[in-house]
């Protein structure tokens, strides 16, 4: 057993941190820029004249981010090398993805909108996997660039958690499909070129077969964004459509007939081992910054260092913080070395307990700093409304707990998610 990080990975850290205070930072503090991380002019983001969409001014400069990130051979780490990456591991990005998040929101890493400078574009990774080379040749090439990209129709306003009780329905219709229904949480369909649209070709309500995926391009006729959903976390790029009657041809399947619930099983259980990595840094980074404050804050004429009440609660955490560490470097080595889904139990334990360790961790930060920590003059109350989502996406906190269960209890048919 060795437990040390690849040395190649932690020089790469180093050229990571080299560059966001060469290229990044400097162009955080240009222009005014850190209007949009100055938490008391957070609404700089959201522009409330679109629906409360992302700013347009506040996207550019992301994109712009990707553009220099791009350059610097940095963004596409995760992507084969034919494609620009480097071949990048589950246990890269894991690590990749706490250390930006551990040092904080800036231009570097905003999970906000999953943005970073090395992408979690999971979108290629699916194209590689179950895309036609037809698909691949449209594709690929935008999907790695950051230029192109397809938003995910999975959820439905009357379902949830019970994805495999869609409504939405696709018929033959000649050589091509016709897809009726609704979709709801379809994140950046305002900027996608198609939103792959899941909808139920075959049997009936929670078979893990008979569902399909089709990429649905967002200027289709019948293809209609109905609203754009506010949450506790703004700007909002989150919208509920409408398929009226949409219209494809049988090349807009991806990933086969039937098997459309193979590629979201993929889609989260490659997210959730990333998600709760970017959890973890959160946490962590909230964790450092209040122990770093009770050291130097002194009511009473002495630190709160000192003082047990402040020390045991941060303690606990950071305890958390170190066992989760270990079990999720393990998972994402699992999924490098067995494959995707061998350890999908384990993946739901990572996801689940670093999203609610986050939200503890930034409350508890809160707490140390009082009401400091409860103002907009620190990035706490931010960090909580972000990742106080992620214990909602991607398969609830009890969901997750659930697929542990049916593992423990011997509930689960099989070792690989249902669909696969």
């Amino acid at each position: 057993m060795d437990f040390e990080l690849p040395a190649e990975l932690v020089d790469y850290l180093a050229e990571l941190d080299a560059f966001i205070d060469r290229e990044i930072t400097p162009l955080e503090q240009a222009d005014d820029n850190i209007r949009f991380f100055d938490h008391r002019r957070e609404d700089a983001r959201t522009d409330w004249e679109r629906g409360g969409l992302p700013n347009g001014e506040w996207e550019e400069l992301l994109a712009e981010v990707r553009r220099r990130a791009d350059a610097a051979g940095h963004l596409r780490y995760a992507f084969p090398a034919r494609y620009g990456g480097r071949d990048g591991t589950n246990l890269g990005m894991a690590v990749i993805r706490e250390h930006l998040a551990r040092r904080g929101l800036g231009l570097h890493c905003d999970l906000q909108n999953e943005h970073a400078i090395v992408a979690n574009n999971v979108g290629l990774l699916l194209m590689l996997e179950y895309g036609t080379p037809e698909q691949q040749a449209e594709w690929v090439d935008g999907l790695a660039s950051g230029t192109k990209f397809f938003a995910f129709g999975i959820t439905e306003p009357e379902h949830g958690s019970d994805a495999t009780h869609m409504e939405t329905s696709a018929v033959h219709d000649g050589d091509g499909w016709v897809i009726t229904g609704r979709k709801t949480w379809n994140t950046g369909v305002h900027i996608a070129d198609a939103d792959l649209i899941f909808a139920r070709t075959s049997g009936g309500p929670g078979d893990a077969t008979g569902i399909t995926a089709f990429l649905v391009p967002t200027d289709a006729p019948g293809f209609i964004v109905e609203e754009y959903l506010w949450t506790f976390n703004m700007p909002t790029d989150h919208a509920r459509v409408a398929l009226d009657g949409v219209r494809l041809p049988g090349s807009a399947v991806f990933g086969g007939e039937g098997r459309g619930l193979a590629v979201v099983q993929h889609f989260f259980n490659e997210n959730r081992i990333r998600q709760a990595a970017s959890s973890l840094g959160a946490a962590q980074y909230c964790i450092d910054q209040s122990v770093a404050y009770a050291k130097q804050r002194k009511p009473f004429g002495k630190p709160l260092a000192t003082n047990q009440a402040i020390q045991f609660p941060l303690v606990e955490l950071h305890t958390q913080c170190e066992m989760l560490r270990a079990l999720i470097h393990k998972t994402a080595w699992s999924m490098d070395t067995y494959g995707t889904f061998a350890v999908s139990e384990q993946v739901s334990m990572c996801n689940y307990w670093a999203n609610r360790l986050c939200c503890e961790a930034a409350d508890r930060a809160m707490q140390v700093h009082g009401g400091l920590g409860y103002s907009r003059h620190k990035p706490f109350e931010h960090i909580y409304r972000h990742h106080r989502r992620y214990r909602i996406t991607e398969g609830a906190e009890e969901i997750q707990m659930r697929r542990v269960a049916g593992y423990l209890f011997g509930f689960m048919g099989s070792k690989a998610p249902k669909g696969v």
